[in-house]
Order: structure tokens, then sequence, then C-alpha cells
């Protein structure tokens, strides 16, 4: 397992790929790619890893992803089932600077978006208003006629460029993938696999073929928090769709996704949600 370099198909006459995606599950493998990716989820939930940020995405999210960040949008368990009938859809604009020439991103007209183009290396969740503006605009431009696409497109950058509902995802930009990245993907799928469980560093650190000592430090190099942290980074998402889309009590859910007290269980997703799991299950039931 490592990072793939995925590589986005374009022809030397488009300004940008659009790309709409059905499918039972949403491609799992940790990647990258040089271009910058707007994303869409029309249908489906479950963990995004964007860089060092570990979140939930579901149906109406928009994502921005910089060029060369690490991600992966992990669905939910229950895709997976030989008998599952959910599907995953998404539609995706991938784009850089060298689609249409450097020459013309360096225009005095573009420099808001040069701006943006930067600010996006740490990627961004979209909110409020401007979520909803840009959905409408993908949303148009899989039906528009190829004339009334590049103004659709445009429009689109601008909104997002002069936007503040953009929710930044990394304080830092994400490391390099370089030649540690099959070592990195390696802890990822272990960790979405054996997260319901106790995990010792002693079998993560086996898992990326370090000393126990050796890794602790290799990860907070790499992504600036603790194994530990990350793990429960991981749990806590896994609790929210839980707690959101199950008939679960707070007590079950807490030993489902492998925290080993209520007490710990309610300070960790307190921390990192704003308010306890109690309140989150009583929201989503409203």
């Amino acid at each position: 397992m490592r990072v793939v370099p995925f590589r986005v198909p374009q022809t030397e006459t488009q300004v940008f790929r659009l790309q709409r995606d059905k499918m039972t599950y949403f491609y799992d493998k940790l990647h990258q790619h040089s271009e910058l990716q707007l994303m869409l989820i029309e249908e489906g939930e479950g963990t995004v890893i964007a860089g060092t940020y570990v979140g939930r995405f579901q149906a109406g999210d928009v994502f921005v992803l910089g060029s060369n960040q690490p991600h992966v949008f992990r669905s939910n368990k229950k895709y997976y089932s030989k008998n599952s009938k959910l599907t995953s859809k998404s539609i995706s604009i991938y784009f850089n600077e060298e689609y249409f020439g450097q020459r013309f991103w360096n225009t005095e007209e573009m420099k808001s978006n040069r701006l943006f183009f930067n600010r996006a290396r740490k990627g961004f969740r979209v909110i409020g208003k401007t979520r909803v503006g840009a959905s409408h605009h993908m949303k148009e431009l899989c039906s528009a006629q190829p004339q009334d696409k590049l103004v659709l497109f445009f429009g689109l950058l601008r909104t997002l460029a002069l936007s503040k509902d953009l929710k930044q995802l990394n304080k830092h930009p994400s490391p390099d993938a370089g030649v540690e990245s099959k070592r990195m993907d390696d802890i990822l799928q272990f960790t979405f696999k054996e997260s319901h469980r106790k995990i010792y560093i002693k079998e993560v650190a086996e898992v990326a073929h370090l000393s126990t000592e050796a890794f602790c430090r290799y990860f907070k190099l790499r992504t600036r928090k603790t194994y530990t942290t990350f793990l429960n980074d991981v749990r806590v998402s896994n609790a929210c769709q839980l707690l959101a889309n199950s008939e679960m009590k707070v007590d079950q859910v807490c030993f489902e996704t492998g925290f080993q007290n209520i007490s710990n269980f309610n300070r960790i997703f307190k921390k990192a949600m704003g308010l306890t799991p109690s309140h989150y299950a009583k929201l989503h039931s409203l």
C-alpha cells in the first residue's frame, strides 16, 4: 500500500476537468495529484483524511483539496457489504495553472484566484452560503453547454476566492509523500481496520517496521500529532456516524468504536466536536 500518485486524464484543450462518479464506495486508497480538486459529495458518508486532517463527510459536503495533498474518502463500513445497495456519488473539478498556461493565470485579473490557489494548499471544507452556491455551480456545470462551462467555472472560482465560508483543514501544508508514502498508508489502513479495539503502540510500530520509540518520533514528525490523537480522531469520526444513524446508546457507541470507558469517550468527543456524545445524538434525532 502507498500514496498513489493519481493521474487525472486531461487534454491540451481543457481549462479544467469535470468528472462525475457513481460507485458503491469511494476510491479508498490514500492518493495525491498535482491538480487542485473541488469535490461535491452527492451521496455517501464516511471519514475523510486530507493531509493531517481527519473528519466526517456526508451528502452535500464540498471540499477543496490542495495540489499534491494526500487524501482519501473512506466510506462507512456498511458500503462494503456484499449485499449493499448503497451508492456513493460525487462531482469533482480538477485543474492547475498548467491547463491554460502560466501566462493567463499570471494576469492581473487572475490575482485573487492565484491567492486562493496558494491558500488552498492546506485544503478547505466549504460551509455556509458558499457551500450552497458552490454545489449549485457544480451541478450546473454537469449539464451546461460547452460555451457556458467556462463562465460557470470562473464564477465558481470567484465565489470561493472571495468567500469567508472556508474552514481550513490543516494548520500547516501537508508533508510531501516522498519515499515514506507506503509506510504512512500501511499505518492508515491498519488504523481504519482495527480502530474498534484497543491498539497498542507496539502493534502499529510493527506495521511501520519501526521500533516503538522510532515510530512515535516518525509519526509526530509526519503528521504533527501523536498516533493516539490520530487514532482518537478516527474513533470520534466513527462514533459520529453511529450516533447519527443508529439506535445505539452512547455507552454502546463508546465501546463499539474502541474507547475503553465512558468518561474518556465523553472528554475526547467533546474536545473534538464541541459537544457531548449525548447532545450530538439528540441534535441528529431531531
